[in-house]
């Protein structure tokens, strides 16, 4: 029944979903975003850079001790049960299969590249590393942009910070902890201009805690982008109470994935974009 929502909840995306190329759009900053970042085909060098990287951790055979603190995610369940997963109890599972099912996929990871080569953001926090996939794409789009990645599995995080010592990457923190415990003492670090990819625990209530805690940044030109808005329920709810506040101004939701906008001085617009 979960997978038949699912899909009516994308049909029902693509229905509603338009401006692709940025066709009746009044807002600059909308078009030239979907234009210059949505729609940039542009084959950066990086891309292979990474990827070449996953093809690695996707060929590992090697099993370690795996918990999802979070609720996994729709990835990790395509095809693939991966044991442990949002059971908050170890479970032995092959890196190969993390890489292939868990982590950001290419088209993605990619699009957060180039979001953050256009905003060049001072400070990026990443809640949930894994195995740093998305962290290295952003690391790579701007290299004197700090990042701060959480990973509550102790494995994991070791795993994202061998991968991002071995891509010549200096600008990368993975911290192993508890998105609660790292999360409130972090706020005080984080600076103006920043980017929040929220892909850590896919369930409602965790979601909009961490959305709610980091609203204290909202004055200071934070970006967002919250992972999986539609992979439940649950996350379409909190998706729908994250456009309703009042502090948000633009959201653009990409079905997979949602972006959020906090910029003072436009009018409140929600954007439903093909992608």
């Amino acid at each position: 029944m979960g997978k038949i929502r699912f899909i009516l909840r994308f049909l029902n995306y693509k229905l509603l979903s338009g401006h692709k190329y940025g066709h009746g759009i009044h807002s600059p900053f909308i078009f030239e975003f979907i234009t210059g970042v949505l729609n940039d085909r542009f084959r950066y060098k990086e891309y292979d850079e990474v990827e070449k990287i996953r093809r690695k951790l996707r060929s590992e055979e090697r099993t370690i001790l795996y918990n999802d603190y979070g609720a996994g995610s729709r990835r990790s369940r395509q095809g693939k049960t991966i044991t442990g997963s949002g059971s908050n109890k170890p479970g032995v599972v092959k890196i190969r299969d993390i890489a292939r099912y868990s982590a950001v996929n290419k088209k993605f990871g990619q699009l957060l590249f180039r979001t953050v080569r256009y905003f060049k953001p001072a400070t990026i926090l990443e809640l949930g590393t894994s195995l740093g996939i998305s962290t290295m794409y952003m690391a790579m789009a701007n290299r004197d942009t700090t990042i701060i990645s959480i990973e509550a599995d102790r494995n994991l995080a070791e795993i994202a910070r061998h991968s991002v010592f071995n891509a010549g990457l200096h600008n990368v923190e993975v911290i192993n902890d508890r998105f609660e415990n790292a999360l409130p003492p972090l706020i005080e670090r984080l600076g103006n201009k920043l980017f929040v990819f929220i892909d850590g625990n896919h369930e409602k209530s965790p979601t909009l805690q961490y959305f709610k805690q980091l609203l204290v940044k909202s004055g200071s030109g934070m970006i967002m982008a919250v992972d999986d808005i539609h992979w439940s329920p649950g996350m379409s709810e909190a998706w729908q109470e994250i456009k309703s506040d009042h502090r948000v101004k633009i959201t653009m939701d990409l079905f997979f994935m949602g972006l959020v906008f906090f910029n003072r001085g436009v009018q409140k617009q929600n954007f439903v974009i093909r992608y």
